[in-house]
């Protein structure tokens, strides 16, 4: 079963138990970002406040979302039934359905109490060391200080042929089979919107360590884990209008948000989480 189906099972039985919020919104990043990487991000709202992120950047998908907003988002829209579309569409449905789904995420978290635990580590929590082999699965520039402070080996396996070759310190390659010389390995969410997961494991099989990163990653983690993935990494919304408004505006979000790491240690899983907000409906 892939971790599309995974994920849409366990919502499922989320909503099975507890009445979810319908769908309030679709939040779009400007066509020109005001700094750095914002702009790469769309959230879907609803109507509790949950917000849920999936990235925007791959291929036109910004594009054909800012065309059919309305179409493929209704207000008042059924929050599972959109989720679905994250396991059965492609492109901009599918970015939906992502966005949706990690919304419904961040609602049984919080009706389940559950708070994940702040991080300040931008890599995953790898702690590369001296001689090591690192992949990384996209090219997270923002990142590269720290494995090549280490004196770790860093190779980055990417998508894009204009960005293969050769840097100061580190190698860009198309060949996702050089992953399986490396002992640790972080990843952007990405894998989860292109349908690459299974097939990028695979190729991680050596590894140790594998950190998948990134702000649309606020998912349930439990199918991930299952996968051998050790931590998840993404952003927790504190302040949902705050970070909206710089979302929408092309600017950074920081102020409103902060990073937030999960191991299968502490976490209590989805079944757990969905007993807890099935005894809080009744308080």
């Amino acid at each position: 079963m892939s971790f599309a189906c995974e994920y849409l099972a366990q919502l499922a039985a989320f909503s099975d138990q507890c009445p979810l919020p319908r769908v309030r919104a679709l939040h779009l990043p400007p066509v020109q970002p005001v700094e750095g990487h914002a702009g790469e991000f769309c959230a879907v709202e609803l109507s509790d406040g949950s917000l849920g992120l999936s990235y925007v950047r791959l291929g036109d998908t910004l594009a054909q979302l800012r065309q059919g907003a309305d179409t493929l988002v209704p207000a008042e829209a059924d929050a599972l039934a959109v989720a679905r579309r994250f396991l059965g569409d492609t492109g901009p449905g599918r970015t939906i359905g992502f966005a949706t789904a990690n919304a419904i995420s961040r609602c049984l978290f919080d009706r389940a109490g559950f708070r994940p635990n702040d991080s300040s580590d931008s890599i995953g929590q790898m702690n590369p060391q001296a001689g090591e082999s690192i992949g990384m699965i996209g090219l997270f520039r923002p990142l590269l200080g720290r494995v090549l402070k280490s004196g770790a080996r860093l190779t980055v396996v990417e998508l894009r042929a204009d960005l293969a070759g050769e840097r100061e310190g580190y190698r860009v390659t198309l060949d996702a089979t050089e992953l399986a010389a490396c002992s640790k390995v972080i990843s952007t969410s990405t894998l989860l919107l292109n349908d690459t997961l299974d097939d990028m494991l695979a190729q991680c099989r050596n590894a140790r360590w594998f950190a998948m990163v990134g702000p649309s990653a606020g998912c349930l983690p439990d199918a991930l884990f299952a996968r051998g993935v050790t931590l998840l990494g993404a952003s927790w919304i504190s302040d949902g209008p705050g970070f909206v408004a710089a979302l929408t505006s092309g600017a950074p979000h920081s102020e409103f948000s902060s990073k937030y790491a999960l191991t299968a240690h502490g976490y209590p899983g989805w079944r757990e989480l969905i007993q807890r907000a099935r005894s809080s409906q009744g308080r």
